[in-house]
């Protein structure tokens, strides 16, 4: 799962480095990141929740029975995806007025946010049906082609961006504005988009073929334990609405920065960064939960439900304290990192252009601080979601999302060029307070679940990566790091040569740290991916 996530990442990490080719810094490219959010906004509000935290431990449960479940999934697959076609329908619909409350954009720019809309928001109904499609194999132990989907997403996504520079040019060599924007830009800049996502879901239609479970539309939901999934998922479904209310909100505070210019000059970021460097930044900070964080949560998600359902209380600690130790030799380690080679990574989805680079620099910077702490509120909460109880997450997404709100609005009082900046504090605000939250609600429903021994084990990560990241910091000022006119902000290569070097000498410095310190958990990470490396070098001779 790893293996496939980081392939998808590092597509992912191509894609964002040819949209920033396509329209950094324009307000078009702004304009679009507000509008390609809104899709993936929307299904989490409704439905994400429901599809990732519940379905899983009903449908192991359902896979016990003499029809591997058959009955259930069917009945269930036909429910989600007539509501996701409603739901989608519906949002297509409405487009005007949902673009309008979630974004602070007028005139033009407001028209412009509105086609892409059309082209993006048929995205719901696929991912729900990624979602859908992909719970049902994780429950069935068939996590690969759920980690792999996402790659064939970034190749078709990669494929259109380079279409649409070819057709229209790169936004260092034309001026894409709001006033010259094309209907023809739009086919190939949101098309494309979509139809990526279109590709991911699809495909596991064939891997959840192969399952043999002989699934087909099931209208008869009556009497058939959906009703006990319905009480849990509506847990589910107001933590989402609560949590992601807040992102709308965000979203709409975001825009502000954009919508304050005047023109719509291709060159507005050079004043005001907009959502195009907070998403940058975003995708860069969440990439390590992603990889390693999301992989081990999904396996021993389906591990805790078990736990839970056989009351094994004991086996349930102690997967939840092996995955957080684990997941923490990763994320501790890709914090300092992030902070260390905020520069260079901004660089890389700048576009070409410095000002570009920096603004994304200074938003990962600020967030690359909460990135561990992300992680771990991740995992605290997939335990309550193991045990079927979906009330405690509800109570503590309305706690954090009064945290989330409060620094959130606070930002919207910044002057307009300091205002992403101060949304992603408040991201690193809530990212830091979740953790505390979450394991106060858990240590009273589960016990000590070795609190003392994550906290040593996180204490020697830390340690370790703080020698790697001041090793990186005098790396990187060989090659210009802190000198405005330095190697690193001249172009996207000498960015990714920075990288290259630096990136490779902290990671060395980390474990080598690791093994003085006699961290055991590397041998988690590590072992697996070593035993296949083994086993496929074996296999060739």
């Amino acid at each position: 799962m790893a293996v496939g996530t980081l392939v998808s990442r590092i597509l992912g990490f191509v894609k964002a480095i040819v949209l920033g080719i396509a329209v950094a810094g324009t307000t078009a490219g702004n304009i679009f990141e507000s509008s390609n959010y809104l899709p993936n906004l929307i299904f989490m509000l409704v439905a994400g929740g429901v599809f990732n935290a519940v379905l899983i431990p009903q449908i192991v449960k359902a896979s016990k029975q003499p029809d591997r479940g058959t009955d259930f999934i069917s009945r269930l697959l036909t429910l989600g995806i007539v509501g996701l076609f409603t739901l989608t329908a519906l949002v297509v619909i409405l487009v005007t007025p949902i673009t309008s409350l979630t974004t602070a954009y007028s005139g033009k720019d407001l028209e412009l946010a509105i086609t892409f809309g059309l082209f993006l928001l048929p995205q719901i109904f696929f991912y729900g049906l990624y979602s859908l499609l992909g719970q049902v194999l994780n429950a069935h132990n068939a996590f690969k082609a759920y980690a792999w989907a996402p790659v064939l997403n970034n190749v078709v996504a990669i494929a259109g961006l380079l279409m649409f520079i070819a057709v229209a040019g790169s936004s260092a060599t034309t001026e894409h504005t709001v006033d010259n924007w094309t209907s023809g830009q739009s086919w190939i800049l949101a098309g494309t988009a979509t139809l990526g996502i279109v590709v991911q879901s699809v495909i596991l239609l064939v891997p959840v073929h192969r399952l043999g479970l002989k699934l087909r539309p099931r209208f008869d939901w009556r009497d058939t334990g959906l009703g006990a999934t319905a009480r849990i998922a509506g847990w589910v479904m107001g933590t989402m609405v609560i949590g992601n209310l807040s992102f709308i909100v965000i979203l709409r505070i975001a825009t502000i920065p954009i919508a304050s210019m005047t023109g719509g000059g291709a060159d507005a970021d050079s004043v005001i960064p907009g959502p195009y460097a907070l998403n940058r930044a975003v995708e860069l900070y969440i990439m390590p939960h992603s990889i390693i964080a999301l992989s081990i949560a999904t396996v021993m998600f389906t591990a805790m439900a078990r736990a839970a359902a056989a009351h094994d209380f004991s086996k349930l600690r102690s997967s939840l304290s092996g995955a957080l130790r684990t997941t923490g030799v990763a994320t501790v380690f890709a914090g300092v990192a992030l902070l260390v080679l905020s520069g260079p990574f901004g660089m890389l989805f700048g576009g070409n252009k410095e000002f570009a680079g920096r603004q994304i620099a200074i938003v990962l910077a600020i967030l690359a601080i909460g990135a561990p702490f992300y992680s771990i509120n991740f995992i605290l909460n997939r335990v309550f979601y193991a045990q079927e109880n979906a009330k405690t997450p509800f109570l503590i997404q309305c706690i954090m999302v009064v945290i989330g709100l409060g620094t959130a609005l606070l930002a919207a009082l910044l002057p307009p060029p300091l205002i992403i900046y101060g949304i992603a504090a408040s991201y690193t605000i809530s990212n830091l307070l979740g953790p505390l939250v979450s394991h106060l609600f858990l240590r009273a429903r589960l016990g000590d679940y070795g609190g003392g021994l994550i906290l040593r084990a996180h204490m020697r990560f830390l340690a370790a990566a703080l020698v790697s990241g001041l090793v990186g910091e005098l790396a990187l000022s060989f090659f210009g790091g802190s000198d405005p006119g330095g190697f690193m902000w001249h172009s996207i290569t000498a960015a990714a040569a920075t990288l290259a070097v630096v990136g490779t000498v902290m990671a060395v410095v980390y474990v080598i740290m690791l093994k003085v310190l006699r961290v055991r958990e590397l041998d988690d990470i590590t072992a697996p991916l070593l035993s296949k490396v083994r086993s496929r070098l074996s296999r060739s001779k």
